[in-house]
């Protein structure tokens, strides 16, 4: 499957179909490279909590996840306790799987330690990347790889710093999530040369374009 019009005119991966929350997530935050620590930190636990789930189930829940994981601050996430993982598993407003709420207490843990004794959480995954996003040419869904020797690398190396729920599988999803790699579809909006084709337009400018944001944030 390629990519699908939409009613205002702009071709999209297909995976948002029309719900304007995802709609939303696939044109503003999918692909676009993220370089801030806890912002990573954010994203890959909660792409851990979608394990078996679909991510428009997080995405929907994902301020309650905010809420109740103290804006992800590492600091108080492996500090929880007991009665804070109980209190966990009974908010009916985010995934309630106490594997995956103590896996979340060991990833902070693992973030801390990282941020002590360095490189950084953001260094340390952008330097597999060479600091560069890999921009990918898939024509349709079914040519995007579950997972690459890159995330299984990547995965190999966050278990061994304690991380949890972080299987070559989340880690690819991940990496897609906060622009390590661009996924989108070579005929969709998003993808790097169809955006670069639409520079230089009448309407286009960097602080509206995706390309400008990528630009401000990376």
């Amino acid at each position: 499957m390629s990519a699908i019009l939409h009613p205002d005119g702009l071709p999209r991966c297909p995976w948002p179909k029309q719900d304007p929350l995802y709609v939303a997530y696939h044109d503003d935050e999918w692909g676009v490279p993220e370089r801030d620590d806890r912002a990573l930190f954010e994203k890959l636990l909660l792409d851990g909590f979608q394990a078996g789930l679909s991510w428009i189930t997080i995405l929907r829940k994902r301020d309650n996840f905010r809420r109740a994981f103290d804006g992800f601050e590492p600091d108080a996430i492996a500090r929880y306790d007991k009665r804070k993982v109980t209190a966990l598993m009974n908010d009916a407003g985010i995934v309630r799987n106490r594997a995956k709420i103590e896996g979340a207490i060991l990833s902070a843990r693992g973030y801390l330690d990282i941020m002590e004794k360095g490189p950084g959480f953001s260094a340390l995954l952008w330097d597999f990347v060479d600091g560069e996003p890999q921009v990918n040419h898939r024509r349709r869904i079914a040519d995007i790889p579950a997972e690459t020797p890159l995330s299984r690398a990547i995965s190999r190396e966050l278990a061994g710093r304690g991380f949890k729920f972080v299987g070559p599988t989340i880690v690819y999803a991940f990496m897609q999530a906060v622009g390590m790699v661009n996924d989108h579809l070579v005929s969709c909006y998003c993808h790097p040369e169809r955006a670069a084709e639409k520079k230089g337009q009448p309407g286009w400018s960097a602080a509206t374009s995706r390309i400008g944001r990528a630009a401000e944030r990376g």
